[in-house]
């Protein structure tokens, strides 16, 4: 144990979410200097103060993200654009995370959490929740268009939800008839099985996606479906992998068509993405488990097995 520095507060920890992003830390793909505590979905309640902390009380229950606090002074921070701070801390990597009973973090990068949601339904809205509810509040898409989410997992069965309590026609995009059934019970109006089907002919049948979401890693997965656009469409993507995006000039150029991707979101986007879901009722779907099996939780998501999000617990049902 040791007192917060200026300008951070420690905190009781309560919940973590195990996200896939964890991996970069424990696996080395950051440059890391170890010993480090990963996890970045961190909920917990404020025990200490560091000197100059303004705005935050002892006691008080936040969330800590990806995103563990912009510098306030370089180029990007002085344009409000605190996502791409060039001296971005990120929690997990450049300082131990939410692994753990108790963490220190820079107290311009804490959350606010709404009394409604439990700790342990707030965690993993800190990364899967902001970054799906993110790019759908920041993309062109109004309420009454049809937006396709491709991929319904960890990522894709919040962005599903998030669409349709925004007001867009929803299409989720998955592969396998299996999902129809959850697909439908998360809000999607239609259900486009790509394995069976074209999913960009589909969208067009439907009469073109003012935005598409791709959840799901590949570059495979975005040729697949990014003429399912309707002109002037975006397509934004989300899931990280080796694949490069392919996308054929003659489908981007005629119909004014864009590929973009977003990265998560700033303090302010995540207190939203918070009231927003305890508003709605938008809710991922998780495992909860003790902090001591945070081993074997990690191995589980790592394989693919989780359904669809698990939360390390310190407590039983914390919150």
């Amino acid at each position: 144990m040791r007192e917060p520095d200026p300008g951070h507060v420690r905190i009781r920890v309560e919940a973590c979410g195990v996200c896939h992003t964890d991996a970069a830390t424990i696996e080395g793909q950051y440059p890391v200097s170890y010993p480090r505590v990963p996890g970045h979905e961190v909920i917990g309640k404020i025990d200490a103060l560091g000197a100059g902390v303004l705005g935050w009380s002892v006691g008080q229950r936040v969330g800590v993200g990806f995103l563990g606090g912009s510098c306030g002074r370089c180029e990007f921070c002085r344009g409000g654009d605190l996502v791409n701070c060039q001296n971005q801390e990120l929690t997990g990597v450049h300082h131990d995370g939410g692994y753990a009973e108790v963490m220190i973090a820079k107290a311009n990068g804490l959350v606010s959490v709404p009394t409604e949601l439990s700790s342990v339904d707030a965690a993993p809205l800190l990364c899967a929740g902001l970054t799906t509810f993110n790019a759908l509040r920041k993309s062109p898409a109004r309420a009454g268009d049809l937006v396709a989410i491709v991929g319904i997992g960890g990522l894709g069965h919040l962005a599903v939800q998030y669409a349709r309590h925004m007001g867009y026609e929803v299409a989720a995009v998955g592969r396998g008839k299996e999902k129809v059934e959850l697909a439908t019970s998360l809000g999607a109006h239609h259900y486009i099985d790509s394995s069976a089907t074209d999913p960009a002919n589909a969208l067009q049948k439907l009469g073109g996606a003012r935005v598409i979401v791709v959840t799901a890693s590949g570059g495979k997965t975005v040729q697949d479906t990014f003429r399912g656009l309707r002109p002037g469409g975006s397509l934004i993507v989300l899931g990280i992998g080796p694949e490069p995006v392919a996308v054929a000039p003659v489908d981007l150029v005629p119909a004014s068509r864009s590929v973009e991707g977003t990265l998560t979101g700033d303090p302010a986007a995540a207190d939203l993405t918070l009231r927003f879901s305890a508003l709605s009722g938008v809710a991922a779907m998780i495992e909860e488990v003790p902090l001591e099996q945070a081993p074997e939780a990690y191995a589980r998501m790592m394989a693919g097995k989780a359904r669809f999000r698990i939360v390390l617990a310190m407590a039983p049902s914390a919150g």
